[in-house]
């Protein structure tokens, strides 16, 4: 295997990888507003406004370091519904 190969793949199995950390992260953020919805008294509420915030700003993060990938994406075969 050469060198170009390798990196290759060394940026597809990293792409792989953030994009499952992206599915991951947008499945936190819809699980955090949904704990919202479900949420008694000032301590659940004050709980789930944090959960919410820190799941978004993780997910917007983990966007902006896909996009800063250089290369072409595969397809995402369906991961996100």
């Amino acid at each position: 295997m050469n060198k170009k190969q390798a990196d290759l793949e060394k940026e597809v199995q990293q792409m792989d990888d953030i994009r499952m950390e992206i599915v991951e992260a947008h499945q936190q953020w819809v699980n955090a507003n949904r704990y919202f919805d479900y949420a008694i008294g000032k301590d659940q509420i004050d709980y789930a406004i944090y959960c919410i915030i820190t799941a978004e700003k993780r997910y917007e993060m983990l966007l902006r370091v896909a996009k800063r990938i250089s290369g072409k994406w595969p397809a995402w075969r369906g991961v996100m519904k």
